[in-house]
């Protein structure tokens, strides 16, 4: 049985069209993969399924009574309210019946006889629902989930928005999974997760009954936990049964067998054009070459999908700089109170290193640190010469209501725009996203427009702070293969293994350095 139906969706942003006569369903049970290039639109669809966004044309169609639980990494956290508070929205429901509860018991004091039969009526029914759903253990609930994730130890009395990136994320895919939806849809939800918790996720899902459709170019969890993938690419969406290696093999044999099919009917007009052309004047042969003109326009023209940009990531290369990038002399990192120890750390020329460990213990804040960005908690930095840094924060900052072409000007005015363009092509954005304003573009492509600024400026040091966060898998293998080539030296925050495992040569892990539990 189908539990959401969609049939013949189109949506599009001004004249760009994101998709047109899509169809997709949910079946009981699936566990579903939703895989595509940055900007194809999965987001996009994503908010039409749940209602966020209206379609252009077709229909979205849910089951009866189906409570369907969205995680999107761009919700709203209130000021002034704590991971507790946040965690316990997701029995809103329940409290509300406790409220309602009460409000009968107070109307039982002026109640007639046959009233207070009523009301007694209805305060059991109320607490047989507060009683089944485990309203008296919602408390131990939310432990038990904060624990999972790790929010226990940032402490559930925090307010939200003091959160990192990664523990944000922790917030919102916790209250999710506390509210026990019958469909789960899940944006992105290993991006910020540390690895521990990456393994926490991946083992609930894998355990999980209902159905769930999963945006993830995370693309080893990706497999540990689907069973069908959709894949959205050149405004249509394609179902594939089973994991995304299998989905691979079958689109890479479908993608021969149709630029075969092509050839070969490409061939065919061409010999039918010719015929034609060269006998339709002969009398003899004038019928005939009718004939084959029939045929001609009866063929239903097989078309090749466009070709897919692929990014070009170059970065270029300043002149040396001094032997010392940096050293610190009993550093405590934090702002109010310390999130560390002393640390006592070194990195010289040359150096790859990748910053590993639990989200929240300042690995962020240790970048910022070095670049002078942030004051120290207590301590110092002493940083060496001849530094061109390329600093690639979590997350683009500003109103981002320029358009790619403006936002890559204010940088680099000195620039035609010809140039502006053809940089930001290389990063595999196409014409349509390079002339939209950054704020339609979705997290893959800001993070393009961010990697173009640091390419087109000569640096000696890199300092990137979760640059695969958002990036499909052909943007991150070549992000990878640009890494490995840079001759100058590296300083990654990273929770993915199989990306930073190849391009570094040191693992410095900030677990051994915190004050915190972990």
């Amino acid at each position: 049985m189908s539990i959401l139906t969609v049939k013949d969706v189109s949506h599009g942003f001004g004249d760009r069209v994101i998709f047109e006569d899509i169809s997709f369903r949910l079946l009981k049970g699936e566990h579903i993969g939703l895989v595509g290039a940055n900007g194809e639109g999965k987001s996009t669809f994503m908010n039409i399924i749940t209602g966020k966004l209206p379609p252009d044309e077709g229909s979205v169609e849910w089951s009866n009574r189906v409570r369907v639980g969205y995680m999107d990494q761009h919700a709203y956290l209130e000021k002034d309210r704590t991971i507790k508070d946040v965690l316990r929205d997701a029995f809103k429901y329940l409290f509300d019946l406790e409220e309602e509860m009460l409000k009968v018991t107070d109307k039982m004091a002026e109640a007639s006889p046959e009233e207070l039969e009523k009301l007694l009526e209805d305060m059991g029914n109320i607490q047989d629902v507060l009683d089944n759903s485990g309203f008296y253990l919602i408390d131990s609930k939310v432990e038990e989930i904060a624990a999972g994730l790790g929010l226990k130890d940032v402490g559930l009395d925090k307010d939200v928005t003091e959160l990192s990136g990664g523990q944000r994320t922790k917030v919102l895919l916790a209250k999710l999974l506390l509210e026990k939806p019958d469909i789960l849809l899940l944006d992105e939800p290993t991006n910020y997760l540390d690895e521990q918790h990456i393994e926490w996720l991946k083992r609930y899902l894998l355990n999980y009954e209902n159905a769930f459709v999963l945006i993830s170019h995370d693309i080893p969890f990706l497999n540990s936990v689907i069973n069908v993938i959709y894949h959205m690419e050149h405004r249509k969406l394609t179902r594939y049964v089973g994991d995304y290696n299998e989905f691979q093999r079958i689109y890479e044999v479908n993608k021969h067998q149709l630029k075969a099919a092509f050839e070969k009917q490409k061939k065919e007009i061409e010999k039918l054009e010719d015929f034609v052309s060269r006998n339709k004047a002969r009398a003899s042969t004038a019928g005939l070459a009718r004939s084959k003109q029939k045929k001609l326009e009866k063929i239903d023209k097989i078309e090749l999908p466009p070709e897919k940009v692929d990014p070009q990531f170059n970065f270029k290369q300043a002149r040396a700089s001094g032997k010392l990038i940096f050293e610190t002399k009993d550093l405590v990192l934090g702002y109010d109170t310390p999130l560390s120890k002393s640390v006592n750390i070194k990195m010289e020329r040359g150096q790859k290193i990748a910053l590993i460990g639990a989200n929240g213990l300042g690995k962020t804040t240790l970048l910022k640190t070095l670049m002078g960005l942030q004051k120290s908690y207590a301590g110092e930095v002493e940083v060496g010469d001849y530094q061109y840094i390329g600093y690639f924060e979590q997350e683009m900052k500003g109103k981002l209501d320029n358009t790619c072409i403006e936002e890559i000007w204010q940088e680099f005015p000195g620039y035609t725009q010809y140039q502006v363009r053809a940089s930001l092509a290389k990063c595999g954005l196409t014409t349509k996203h390079i002339e939209s304003k950054v704020m339609v573009l979705s997290g893959g492509e800001q993070a393009k427009v961010r990697l173009c600024k640091i390419l087109n400026r000569e640096s000696n040091i890199l300092i990137l702070d979760e640059p695969t966060n958002h990036l499909d898998p052909v943007a991150k293998e070549e992000l990878k293969r640009a890494l490995k080539e840079y001759k100058g030296s590296i300083l990654l925050v990273c929770h993915e293994p199989e990306f930073y495992a190849d391009v570094v040569n040191e693992v410095w892990n900030c677990e051994e350095w915190t004050t915190k539990i972990v």
